[in-house]
């Protein structure tokens, strides 16, 4: 019996909403809503992602649904590209809501049952928004996503800085918002029907497909954190509860990835070789700028948000590269960049929701952000640190983890690109090749940096040494993410044949080839030319570490000579004298210093508690968000003297208004 993929999605958003209304029901009672609601929200989550996997090989589902305007009815439909979202959602948020149900405590600023349905209400936006097939439908699911996120990073509204960081998030989701919607707008062609449907036979000519697509680069750029809407990130992550960060870095992000492929690749008819450029010049340097500004950050949760900005960056750059092949008709090398895409975007939902929710341990047993008042966490929380290390080697890139994969087959696709006609973008793809393995390797830079700090050497606050590992529940969230982390890398061949069906939709080919590898070997276009099995690999690895711990045991333990120990200073060393966030980000500093804005406090020789500090700042906020705002507000106060709260005085704008339009009119 063939599952209904589309049924059960719609059955799982249901499922989502009453478990958020049972939540508001007993909104004080804790232990009911972490230890059953926030379980049931993640088997709902499983049974979704199952029905998903099913449904990405399976024909199109469509229907109509019985709720919207008169006339104007929700349509849905659920094909391999959305399956695949929903699968992405499905899986990530079932790790998610295990580890929520034991984090949230009572004092997160709002009442748990309020909580509780503003996260399951995310969910099922989220999951609305990946089966809409119509505008109207998108949009509400859009802003209703919006506006649950934006609760959810305001769960500690008495701070200042946490509403205003909520205030700024919701900002730049409505401008975003707005260039959605007008997309939509040039995408229905005039008809006046806004179904999906309709929008793939509209045949655009002359400028409008540009139109869209840039409305779309832009609309859904802001909400997925491309440059220059980027702003937004650094400020909500950090101060959006653990488990929602990990939310919206792993799974809501993607959503706008969704938006953006649906409307290049599906939507519209056709694709031009320079929006490919475009996406692909946009997505370097946004990746290039968050793992720059990751280098530097000492907040351990604006550092994971650079580094999402970071991994944004990469899979635009991805899309990008997809469009300018598929524009020639390049068909098979779009067919691995998507792979490539998509790949890195399941990967992304599962290391990056790792390391935010190891954090959100980290937070909760030390009450510490900062990096510099960590250090020594793997002697005390274990099990977040052996995880958490996990997650690290895999947004490093390293191998046979999953986060090497998607970059090792993106890589592959600029190394293998054929000749295109123009000659600018032949010089540009090396350049752009090049862009992508320094970002890689600045990461694998940030990662060090970050592990290092949090969990490794020794406690830089005496407080540090009552820390608690992470409980059941969330031990059991983080290894599943973990474990995710793991198997994605090691099969890569059935991951890729998951995504196949998507590549077929998105770009007429297939990245998997009968011939070109087996489930042990993955070879992307030609066994001799280039190959990958992560099994050797790892396999390899695991050889080179037990002969080297043998040869050492053997060499050196086998004689044993007495002597009066060399302790090398070592009793007189405290944890000061370890390198710091700071320290440690200091050579990004000089070398990338003409893209900071640094304000330094540096100490003098006549200090008697010398202090130094270092304050690295967005230079986009003084470029163009500062200038804006200043603009606005002097407008807003021209305006204002038009109130001037006396009734003569409206009496007169209304009789000049009255002569303007009798004027008008002869």
């Amino acid at each position: 019996m063939a599952i209904d993929g589309l049924l059960l999605t719609l059955t799982a958003i249901v499922g989502w909403l009453v478990v958020g209304a049972l939540g508001l029901s007993r909104p004080r009672d804790l232990r009911f809503i972490s230890h059953i609601l926030f379980p049931a929200g993640a088997v709902i989550a499983l049974l979704l992602a199952a029905g998903a996997v099913a449904a990405i090989a399976s024909p199109p589902q469509t229907r109509i649904l019985a709720l919207g305007l008169p006339d104007l009815p929700f349509h849905v439909r659920l094909d391999a590209l959305s399956a695949f979202f929903v699968l992405l959602l499905g899986a990530a948020s079932a790790a998610i809501s295990i580890f929520s149900a034991g984090y949230f405590r009572t004092s997160e600023g709002t009442p748990p049952g309020a909580i509780c349905f503003q996260y399951h209400a995310f969910l099922a936006a989220m999951a609305l928004v990946l089966i809409a097939d119509d505008a109207y439908l998108f949009m509400v699911a859009w802003e209703t996503m919006a506006l649950a996120s934006f609760f959810l990073v305001t769960t500690e509204h008495r701070l200042p800085e946490i509403r205003r960081a909520g205030f700024l998030y919701l900002l730049i989701a409505h401008i975003g918002a707005i260039a959605i919607l007008l997309c939509f707008g040039v995408l229905q062609g005039g008809q006046g029907d806004y179904t999906f449907g309709a929008m793939r036979a509209a045949h655009l000519s002359g400028g409008w497909p540009t139109a869209a697509f840039l409305l779309a680069l832009f609309g859904f750029g802001a909400k997925a954190g491309l440059l220059p809407l980027h702003v937004w990130l650094p400020e909500a992550h950090p101060a959006a509860p653990s488990p929602v960060s990990a939310l919206m870095s792993g799974v809501m992000l993607k959503t706008a990835i969704y938006g953006l492929l649906r409307v290049t690749f599906d939507l519209l008819g056709t694709q031009l070789w320079w929006w490919g450029v475009v996406a692909l010049a946009l997505g370097l340097v946004t990746a290039l700028f968050g793992v720059i500004f990751a280098c530097v950050q000492t907040d351990m949760k604006r550092l994971l948000a650079y580094s999402s900005i970071e991994n944004i960056g990469i899979i635009v750059a991805g899309i990008g590269l997809a469009i300018l092949f598929k524009a020639y008709d390049k068909n098979l090398i779009a067919a691995i960049a998507m792979t490539a895409v998509l790949y890195h975007a399941l990967n992304h939902a599962f290391f990056k929701s790792l390391l935010f929710l190891a954090t959100g341990c980290v937070l909760h047993a030390t009450h510490e952000r900062s990096l510099g008042k960590l250090g020594g966490l793997i002697h005390r929380m274990p099990w977040v640190a052996w995880l958490a290390l996990v997650g690290t080697l895999s947004i490093a890139g390293l191998p046979p983890l999953n986060g090497f994969v998607s970059e090792w087959l993106l890589l592959q696709a600029f190394l293998f690109t054929p000749s295109l006609p123009q000659s600018f973008v032949n010089m540009l793809v090396p350049v752009a090749a090049a862009a992508l393995v320094l970002a890689v390797a600045l990461a694998a830079y940030v990662m060090v940096k970050f592990y290092g700090v949090v969990f490794l050497g020794r406690p830089r606050e005496a407080n540090l040494e009552n820390a608690q590992d992470a409980g059941t529940l969330e031990r059991a969230g983080l290894i599943y993410l973990a474990a995710g982390c793991v198997l994605l890398g090691l099969f890569p061949v059935t991951v890729i044949g998951l995504i196949d069906p998507v590549n077929r939709l998105l770009v007429g080919a297939a990245a998997l080839h009968p011939g070109l590898g087996s489930w042990l070997m993955l070879a992307p276009l030609n066994p001799d030319r280039s190959s990958y099995s992560p099994l050797v690999m790892l396999v390899v690895i695991a050889a080179v570490v037990l002969l080297t711990v043998y040869v050492v045991h053997r060499a050196y333990h086998g004689r044993v000579r007495r002597a009066p120990a060399w302790d090398c200073g070592f009793p007189a060393q405290t944890p000061q004298m370890q390198d710091t966030a700071e320290g440690f980000g200091q050579p990004i500093r000089q070398v990338f210093e003409a893209f900071f804005r640094m304000e330094r406090e540096l100490p003098t020789p006549f200090d008697r508690e010398p202090r130094y500090r270092v304050t690295v700042e967005d230079p986009f906020w003084h470029w163009l968000y500062l200038p804006v705002a200043r603009a606005a507000d002097r407008l807003a106060r021209l305006v204002g003297f038009i109130q001037q709260g006396r009734i003569s005085v409206y009496l007169v704008y209304s009789f000049v208004t009255l002569l303007t339009l009798l004027a008008m009119v002869r």
